[in-house]
């Protein structure tokens, strides 16, 4: 007769985390199948909605900011930005990517709490579906920009590329370590939904998405640009306009100092920092999800 050791059983409920992941690649796949087939069940446009709505946020931010308010660069406006069209939306389409990805991670455990009660399967894998499904919807508005980059006469060079990766990929760790955090907290405290509405709607304007870095620290001063230069959205931000906008331009426009010495290395851990910390919250309440759900 075989003997168990008490080292080989594990707690009911419990599974090894996002490292279970891998090894239930094709279940993610089923579920990013699933949701982009259930989002777009009866839609005329389907994914075409990936163009239709950043593009209608571009133009209303554009008009409203770069021609109303004259932040566009222009005879009347020689202080402006150069090209901000191109800088408006090489920010909307990162913010619109952390946006989307964490807003649905949030609601995920709750919204697939059906199959989460029936079948076990590892539970993160709803909140990182969920931000792949963000990342598919990403890539077309990427290509637009970068189409509309091409006409204003983009010239990247290699390290401009992977600051782009590098902006991207801060951008998703973030997102997917705030949508384990909120998407275990959702099923005990509903109201982790309404906290991460806020929390979206005010990191689209606590980053220099709209805006130029330059005002920040000029009406804030050094101290507070610093805290504000930490937030990894604002470092994924603004490593997107240096790869998009900046080879737009003539060279001259200032970037962030210690954007690549500094800013990235403390974008990059900050957000492992986060993705350590919602795994751990995750599993720490992962437990009882099938009985609160």
């Amino acid at each position: 007769m075989s003997v168990i050791s008490t080292g080989d059983l594990t707690t009911p409920g419990l599974g090894g985390g996002l490292r279970d992941i891998k090894q239930s690649s094709f279940l993610l796949k089923l579920l990013v199948r699933k949701e982009l087939k259930v989002r777009y069940r009866g839609s005329v446009l389907g994914l075409l909605w990936s163009y239709v709505k950043p593009g209608v946020q571009f133009i209303v931010f554009y008009v409203a900011l770069g021609i109303f308010l004259g932040l566009e660069r222009s005879a009347r406006n020689p202080d402006g930005l150069a090209n901000y069209a191109v800088y408006l939306f090489s920010g909307i389409v990162l913010i619109n990517f952390f946006s989307e990805a964490l807003g649905n991670a949030a609601r995920s455990i709750v919204m697939n709490g059906n199959l989460i009660k029936k079948i076990y399967l590892p539970r993160e894998l709803f909140p990182v579906a969920s931000v792949w499904v963000s990342a598919v919807h990403f890539f077309p508005q990427l290509v637009v920009l970068v189409v509309g980059c091409v006409f204003a006469g983009w010239h990247p060079n290699l390290v401009q590329l992977l600051a782009a990766v590098a902006g991207f990929v801060i951008v998703g760790l973030l997102a997917t370590g705030l949508g384990l955090l909120f998407g275990a907290a959702n099923v005990y405290f509903r109201d982790s939904e309404n906290l991460v509405d806020m929390l979206l709607m005010v990191a689209t304007w606590a980053s220099p998405v709209m805006y130029a870095w330059s005002m920040v620290e000029q009406k804030l001063g050094s101290t507070a640009f610093a805290i504000y230069q930490a937030n990894p959205i604002t470092i994924g931000v603004e490593l997107f306009h240096y790869a998009f906008w900046f080879p737009t331009t003539d060279g001259s426009a200032a970037m962030p100092p210690n954007l690549f010495g500094l800013w990235l290395p403390v974008g990059l851990v900050v957000a492992v920092v986060i993705v350590v910390l919602g795994q751990y919250t995750f599993r720490r309440l992962e437990g009882r999800f099938a009985q609160e759900l």
